[in-house]
């Protein structure tokens, strides 16, 4: 399988339908309110973007997010109508009253093929307070419930932060007892609600990222990473030491595949063709219409009410930036992973403002940086043996 052009189109458009929610999470990143906006994109300009997304960008996979969706009346006709333009839809409600039986079965009668819930802790205290609402972990229990009896496939969404990083065990035995079929694992970025403070450190970083590939192989479900892009790397080192003895003709394929970024082809994860990043492979419209690399990376670009969104993706200047990571500053620039990994674009803008900066969470020390560190010390040593 050859990768998809990401210059052309993305791999994933995410459309955050409103910022109206009744959770009052730690995290948010749209600091969601309470009402809807005025100003959100229409039924009918909605059904644009869809067809545009469909006709002129490769058909991408669209996900619905907020916000709360279900705060919208509207949303399963929009659900309907892009499943019956061919669209894969998916979408991400809050665990609020919202979630009804109901409104489970008209998501399934629309054609929606999984839902996905938020699980932050292991229990009601940690994930609550996570939440800022009380009830919640239960909400989303029952809400559970009602998926397995409507036979809808689970996706678990969980925010690494400090407050869970200590109970992952237990939350990897509670997502297996649930029958999910795919635990997304986000790690946090301070934008929006979410705080420096809340965040792990690096070290604490590249540990979760290693006990997730060991994980993954034991566990009957799948694990994606949002915003630890380096688990691209983590999984690669991996699967490489564990492949010693391959022939010099499958060393070549591998080296040849991280080159290229070709990682659908050699990290078994089984998903994007290659890598995706903020704005590279990956685009975020706005509940008014603005698009940016990455809801978590708040620079926009332009807004569909005004420029069509493929021409925005392809042509904006943020855009083409991101998806050059030769151009990447720091160790992201010369890293050789940096065309399947690049770092979290969104955490190196929240962290020091520039969102062409290397990833500041990420303990790895490029394989170019370690050689000319190893030549400095030759250097060094050679001079004083000749002084002496």
């Amino acid at each position: 399988m050859f990768p998809q052009n990401y210059d052309e189109n993305p791999f994933i458009v995410i459309w955050e339908l409103t910022r109206a929610c009744q959770l009052k999470c730690l995290h948010c990143r749209a600091e969601a309110q309470y009402r809807r906006d005025p100003r959100e994109l229409t039924f009918e300009q909605g059904k644009k973007l869809i067809d545009e997304i469909h006709d002129e960008m490769g058909n991408p996979m669209l996900v619905f997010t907020g916000g709360d969706p279900l705060e919208r009346r509207d949303v399963f006709d929009i659900a309907e109508y892009a499943v019956q333009k061919g669209v894969r839809v998916s979408m991400t409600p809050s665990a609020t009253p919202n979630v009804t039986k109901e409104a489970m079965q008209k998501a399934k009668d629309a054609g929606l093929s999984r839902w996905a819930f938020s699980i932050d802790g292991p229990n009601a205290d940690i994930h609550d307070y996570f939440r800022g609402t009380t009830g919640s972990f239960d909400l989303t229990m029952n809400a559970i419930s009602y998926l397995h009896e409507l036979e809808m496939p689970l996706q678990i969404n969980t925010v690494i932060s400090r407050y869970n990083v200590d109970h992952l065990e237990e939350m990897a035995e509670m997502v297996e007892n649930l029958n999910c079929v795919l635990w997304s694992v986000f790690f946090l970025v301070p934008t929006g609600r979410g705080q420096m403070n809340d965040m792990i450190s690096a070290a604490e970083h590249e540990k979760v990222l290693q006990w997730l590939y060991k994980l993954s192989k034991r566990v009957p479900f799948d694990i994606k990473t949002t915003a630890a892009q380096h688990y691209r790397r983590v999984v690669i080192q991996n699967k490489m030491r564990e492949n010693r003895s391959m022939s010099d003709k499958e060393h070549i394929f591998y080296e040849d595949a991280l080159n290229q970024g070709k990682t659908g082809m050699i990290d078994g994860l089984g998903r994007a063709p290659k890598g995706v990043n903020d704005g590279n492979g990956f685009a975020f419209v706005s509940h008014t219409g603005d698009v940016y690399p990455s809801g978590l990376l708040p620079i926009k670009a332009g807004n569909v009410k005004e420029t069509p969104l493929h021409k925005i993706y392809r042509e904006s200047e943020v855009f083409k930036n991101l998806r050059n990571p030769d151009s990447y500053k720091g160790k992201c620039g010369v890293c050789e992973f940096r065309h399947v990994c690049g770092g979290s674009r969104s955490r190196a803008y929240a962290v020091t403002g520039d969102y062409m900066e290397h990833e500041p969470y990420c303990v790895y020390i490029p394989k170019e940086w370690r050689e000319k560190l190893k030549r400095e010390r030759a250097e060094k040593k050679a001079e004083k043996t000749n002084k002496n």
